[in-house]
């Protein structure tokens, strides 16, 4: 147990209470599930405030204050997290330790208090244990041991996806649309290397499968895919050099639920050794190029997923399934088949279970209007600048990555400073009478432009959605 009294170091939340009840029977509650990944020492936790100045635990925010006031939407006072409806402040393990409204000799009610869960850091994600009847086990939290390598460099991205959890775990595992799809988007895709894609699965599980696979043109199959319910995903490759140094190589995709039609992802790409060309490039930069690669694939994904409910079927009347790029989207739906009894709802490939509630009532249940107005202050509270959906960049990715928010920030101070500089330049260039002086001050004017539209350029970058060209207006 933690030492009190702990005080709460990081951010605010959203909701992920009824995500965990979303993982599949065959993952038991007595398991780690995934948070989120850390940010230095920042945390952003869905309905679920963390503390982890000491390893431990977790405290929910399902039982704020006295009418259901988002402790999410608190503030911290003196390392305690207050509630701003009306200033009960709670301490890092759960305890209630101030009510403004009590007398001066009462005793805070023990149902004051917060439920607390244990929590584990473990490689730079947050896993929660969720049981309160088992003890956490250790063993159950997932280890990946390309990232324990020595040498071992990542580069990581969160995003909040319009599209329901399977269907971001299909895109995932489906290499066959990269080079189409993704052309030239990074190093790798290229259109003309779309290919046959060789196949072998080694092994199957109520947990899930794993496998090889390669380009049928290399004649080999050097990448390990493994998925282990309900949220791990990870694409391996080793290669080893003329003078046989071996080099590793790992994506991992870690994804939950966070509702019907949507979903959470962290992606993390790295390996033990660095391309000197991306090592150039800021971290806002790589995480801009990630966001496009979604922004690819968004429209054909949503699409899919209304075309499931709509349709009411199996994904075996509905897809046609090439053995030469579909294997694993196959083994998913087929893996679906054999635990989606214990899901709320499920698409396989030859079985189905609808959602007993539409995904609007479920995302609304007071309306549209109620459930814009109590999501938006949780979410950056920018008013009309962004429109608070999950098909924009900046709701889909920078309100969750301290890199972009803090990049974005930056640019626009500088974009505000140096219009002023040019301004103030041009005043000049315009009331002196001397012509070095005119030259000079046009071209500081000039100069501060060209600056004022790269800062605009690079927040475009941050905020701004890619559109394919010929979509464009």
């Amino acid at each position: 147990m933690l030492e009190a009294p702990l005080k709460f170091v990081y951010k605010r939340g959203h909701d992920i209470t009824k995500q965990v009840k979303r993982f599949p029977k065959v993952i038991p509650e007595a398991n780690f599930h995934l948070i989120k990944f850390k940010q230095e020492n920042e945390y952003e936790f869905f309905s679920l405030l963390a503390n982890l100045e000491k390893e431990g635990q977790f405290v929910i925010d399902r039982k704020p204050d006295t009418t259901l006031a988002k402790l999410s939407e608190g503030q911290l006072v003196d390392g305690r997290l207050e509630c701003l409806y009306h200033g009960w402040q709670f301490e890092g393990d759960g305890k209630c330790v101030r009510i403004p409204q009590l007398p001066a000799n009462a005793m805070i009610p023990q149902s004051a208090c917060l439920r607390t869960y244990e929590v584990r850091d473990s490689q730079g994600v947050v896993w929660v244990w969720m049981s309160h009847t088992t003890p956490p086990n250790p063993n159950k939290l997932p280890w990946f041991e390309n990232f324990a390598r020595p040498g071992f460099q990542d580069t990581s991205t969160t995003h909040e996806l319009p599209y329901d959890h399977s269907i971001l775990l299909e895109n995932l595992m489906d290499p066959a649309h990269v080079p189409i799809s993704h052309d030239r988007t990074d190093w790798t895709a290229k259109r003309e290397d779309a290919q046959p894609l060789l196949f072998k699965v080694t092994e199957r599980t109520d947990r899930g499968f794993a496998g090889w696979w390669g380009r049928e043109r290399d004649e080999s199959m050097p990448n390990f895919l493994r998925f282990e319910a309900p949220c791990v995903l990870q694409n391996n490759r080793e290669l080893v050099e003329k003078d046989g140094e071996r080099h590793y190589f790992s994506g991992l995709f870690l994804c939950r639920p966070s509702g019907q039609g949507k979903s959470m992802l962290i992606v993390r790409f790295g390996g033990t050794k660095q391309s000197p060309l991306a090592m150039l490039f800021p971290k806002w930069f790589l995480h801009h190029n990630g966001s496009k690669v979604f922004e690819q694939d968004m429209g054909f994904l949503s699409s899919q997923n209304e075309v499931l409910l709509k349709e009411k079927v199996s994904t075996e009347e509905l897809y046609v399934n090439l053995r030469f790029s579909d294997t694993w989207v196959a083994e998913y739906r087929k893996w679906m088949d054999k635990v989606g009894h214990g899901m709320p709802y499920h698409f396989g490939h030859t079985t189905i279970s609808l959602p007993k509630e539409p995904a609007v009532v479920e995302h609304a249940p007071a309306g549209l209007v109620a459930s814009i107005s109590a999501s938006s202050p949780a979410k950056g509270g920018i008013g009309t600048m962004h429109a608070p959906n999950l098909a924009n960049r900046y709701f889909r990715h920078v309100i969750h990555c301290k890199e972009c928010r803090s990049a974005v920030k930056s640019f626009r101070a500088w974009k505000n400073a140096i219009s002023v500089v040019a301004l103030v330049s041009t005043a000049f260039a315009i009331l002196v009478s001397g012509r070095q002086w005119k030259v000079l001050f046009l071209l500081t004017s000039s100069v501060c432009l060209a600056g004022i539209y790269a800062c605009s350029t690079a927040i475009a970058m941050n905020t701004t959605n890619f559109i394919r060209i010929h979509r464009r207006l």
